[in-house]
């Protein structure tokens, strides 16, 4: 396949799977229940968090999430008491538990009060083409607060070789925004062209058979492989390919 014949047949796929319809299997869908900026971003934060293994299990144990939450994620964060959090203590999703859970409301308890929120953090450690460093320095602030080592372990560290493909999710969710009713775009500081595709098994395998990525683990250096690639073929935008290959990986079996 050539680029321009390349670029037509995933132009096409992101035409196919980049509709309101993909909100319905996806734990975009959380998000997607609130109104308010900071619920919006909250929600699709958590829900991204846990994002890793069957969808399903993630849809539901995100929408436990928010009822534990009273279905106000914002309000609950900022205003919260703490023997309110004694009600997370025995949620679970895979490694991620309660323990976890309660340290992560208050650290982003920490950026909305002392930070000015989530957009804010991580606008400013981005670069033109690239939110890498700025997830970094994001994890060393989020964890400012008294936690435990293995909470750690939940937000990736591109800096350390991982892809982070949960956190780069968010930030697709939050920043893009093509009237298709899929992502958000309420974050105005970010260009989607410093974006990079959130990178798994479905979409890694995907760029492999499309000769667009060679290297064969999923980590820090395939994403930045790809992400040349994916900008070749749209360096405003190079994000929105997501949706092909996760949709070629996903549905078509491809």
């Amino acid at each position: 396949m050539t680029n321009s014949e390349l670029k037509i047949f995933l132009d096409e796929k992101v035409e196919l799977y980049n509709n309101p319809n993909f909100i319905e299997s996806d734990p975009i869908q959380i998000p997607h229940q609130f109104s308010l900026k900071e619920d919006i971003e909250i929600a699709g934060f958590l829900s991204s968090i846990i994002a890793w293994g069957n969808r399903k299990m993630i849809i539901n144990n995100s929408k436990k999430m928010m009822n534990l939450m009273g279905n106000s994620p914002y309000d609950f964060i900022m205003s919260h008491q703490d023997y309110q959090l004694e009600r997370l203590e025995n949620f679970v999703h895979r490694t991620f538990n309660g323990q976890d859970f309660t340290t992560f409301i208050k650290a982003l308890q920490h950026i909305y009060k002392n930070h000015n929120g989530l957009e804010a953090v991580f606008s400013k450690n981005r670069e033109a083409n690239s939110m890498q460093k700025s997830i970094h320095e994001f994890k060393k602030l989020f964890f400012e607060i008294e936690h435990q080592q293995r909470t750690q372990k939940h937000i990736s560290d591109p800096l350390n070789n991982s892809a982070a493909k949960r956190i780069n999710m968010f930030l697709r969710w939050m920043v893009r925004q093509d009237k298709k009713g899929v992502d958000f775009g309420i974050w105005k500081t970010i260009s989607p062209a410093s974006l990079s595709c959130p990178l798994d098994i479905h979409s890694g395998n995907v760029a492999r058979k499309l000769g667009i990525l060679n290297r064969k683990q999923n980590d820090a250096k395939a994403l930045a492989e790809l992400d040349m690639q994916l900008r070749k073929l749209d360096p405003n935008d190079p994000v929105k390919y997501d949706f092909s290959l996760f949709g070629l990986g996903v549905f078509e079996g491809f």
